[in-house]
């Protein structure tokens, strides 16, 4: 019935019919039995008219195939319900398959066999025959139902449309695939062709086979093409950017080997290196937070790009300067001593009682809150910050010793001390910073007080806050309100830095010489402790007094 033609691969003889097309089909279906083996495939489906490659490794399986080569060459392929078997029985296999002819059995080397059939037509099994040596049945040809309509013509053409799109969408597929899809015009041929090409899932593979309707079966592959023209479409568009967003990096890796070579040449690439290691290590050292640390690898990644000769490097490499220098993690301790404090104030200040009474409260409050703190735990942490932001306010006239009760205040906690004085402050920018867009840009003054002092917790003098004016440069009292509130000092912004600076842990005391030009707002915020003038009496006993020793400034 089939001629054979004589092959080898990889040394072993490949045993194959004549090649034929599906316009071979009805010669073939008249010479198909009624009773033919059945072999069942595991997550596969045969279609008519296309020619499936297959791996046959089961004994059982083995022998059909070669009993079918000796014989007529014809099977019928049905698929398994449960593809974890090795073995099925009748029950386990669908009931719509396809008659396929063998069309070529490969022998490997690892004893298995590699066949290629060809699938002519569906037929539904009647009833099993034999299931030794294999799986044997009765079958029907079940062709497949074809109304010729407009309805059908509709479906066809969308398919060939969609497929052409489909086709277009893969990569390594040539332009005359696109164009054999013209040439079809068998409706029945070109959907199993389609079927045979797309990912599918089994259970939709088996299910277009066992729909009965051609138009059923078109309504259900377009529905899937056009599925998997989207994938297909979102992939690529996903596959463009990716390549897109590589071939910038690729672009700015090329310019930045050609900057570098050009800086070899005049001599500034080690001096640049040596400035970002440089910088790398302190950014690593100063124990900055997350956000102050991400900005200066940011400006840092900045300056590795650019000439040493640049004014913007200038401008980075100051900015950088500020973050590595100022005390992010360095702070002193306190000693909360009450009676030590007694002895500081009493050695530094004649008389005085009732004000170092109201400043011995002041540190006992403290002293009180921070025990509390030990005790409770962080959950109390936010009424202890508000019981502990209180703001001392001395005011009197000028040479009654406000300032130095601040110094005395800082040496009984050991703490730092730092001052600024507001005395006729009108730009905005001396608290808050000028930000970096302008030229000669720096911090505000409270960031530089920071730095000077060297610790985030000093004790931080703001002198002469009644003089505090405002203008069309803004309105420093204002700015100051965000500093004194212990509310809202904890993310104190300096325009020039840019990230938050903790000002929480500062204990600010402000002088002032008369309480009515003292902003509301401010003054809201302050505890007041008046300082009276002194008599003659005791500037004669102070004039006796060898003159107290002063803290370290």
């Amino acid at each position: 019935m089939i001629d054979h033609v004589g092959l080898y691969f990889k040394g072993k003889p490949i045993r194959m019919t004549k090649s034929f097309s599906h316009k071979d089909n009805e010669v073939f279906l008249k010479k198909i039995p009624d009773k033919l083996p059945i072999l069942p495939l595991r997550d596969t489906v045969a279609y008519p008219f296309m020619l499936l490659p297959l791996s046959v490794n089961i004994p059982r399986s083995m022998k059909l195939i070669e009993d079918a080569f000796n014989g007529d060459h014809l099977i019928g392929l049905a698929a398994m319900k449960d593809s974890s078997i090795t073995e099925p029985t009748p029950g386990q296999i669908h009931e719509i398959g396809t008659v396929c002819i063998l069309h070529r059995v490969v022998h490997l080397d690892d004893d298995s066999l590699q066949i290629f059939v060809y699938g002519f037509e569906r037929f539904r099994i009647a009833f099993w025959h034999e299931t030794e040596p294999y799986l044997k049945a009765r079958i029907l040809l079940h062709p497949d139902i074809l109304e010729y309509d407009n309805e059908l013509e509709a479906a066809f053409r969308i398919l060939q449309t969609l497929s052409k799109e489909v086709i277009s969408l893969l990569p390594n597929i040539p332009a005359a695939a696109s164009d054999y899809i013209d040439t079809i015009k068998d409706p029945r041929y070109l959907l199993y062709l389609v079927a045979s090409n797309i990912q599918i899932e089994f259970k939709d593979a088996q299910k277009l086979l066992e729909t009965d309707s051609v138009k059923d079966k078109l309504h259900l592959l377009i529905f899937h093409l056009s599925h998997e023209r989207d994938i297909l479409k979102l992939k690529q568009k996903i596959q463009s950017d990716v390549s897109r967003s590589m071939g910038k990096q690729q672009h700015e890796y090329y310019l930045r080997q050609q900057l570098k070579a050009i800086q070899k040449e005049l001599g500034e690439s080690e001096e640049s290196q040596s400035d970002v290691d440089e910088y790398t290590e302190k950014i690593e050292k100063a124990g900055l937070p997350d956000e102050a640390k991400q900005e200066a690898l940011r400006e840092l990644k900045r300056m590795d790009g650019m000439s040493r000769n640049s004014a913007e490097y200038a401008v980075i490499k100051t900015y950088l300067d500020w973050m590595v220098d100022l005390p992010w993690q360095v702070r002193t301790e306190d000693e909360l001593d009450i009676n030590h404090a007694r002895t500081v104030l009493d050695d530094d200040h004649y008389d005085l009682a009732d004000v170092k009474n109201r400043i011995l409260e002041y540190l006992a409050v403290r002293q009180l809150v921070n025990t509390r703190r030990i005790q409770s735990g962080p959950d109390t942490m936010g009424n202890e910050n508000q019981a502990m932001g209180a703001i001392l306010c001395f005011t009197g006239p000028p040479g009654v010793g406000k300032t130095s009760l601040g110094q005395s205040i800082a040496r009984s906690l050991g703490r730092k001390f730092t001052r600024m004085s507001l005395g006729g402050m009108r730009d905005e920018a001396e608290i808050r910073g000028h930000r970096r867009t302008y030229i000669g840009a720096m911090p505000g003054r409270i960031i530089q007080a920071i730095k000077r002092a060297g610790s985030r917790n000093p004790v931080f003098m703001l002198d002469e806050v009644d003089k505090i004016g405002s203008d069309w440069r803004g309105d420093p009292s204002s700015a100051l309100l965000e500093v004194l509130d212990p509310a809202q000092n904890s993310t104190f912004r300096d325009h020039y830095l840019d990230v938050d600076f903790d000002l929480s842990d500062v204990i600010f005391i402000t002088t002032a010489n008369q309480l009515e030009a003292i902003p509301p707002p401010l003054k809201d915020r302050m505890e007041i402790i008046q300082l009276e003038g002194y008599t003659e009496y005791e500037k004669i006993m102070i004039a006796k007094n060898v003159e107290p020793k002063r803290p370290d400034r």
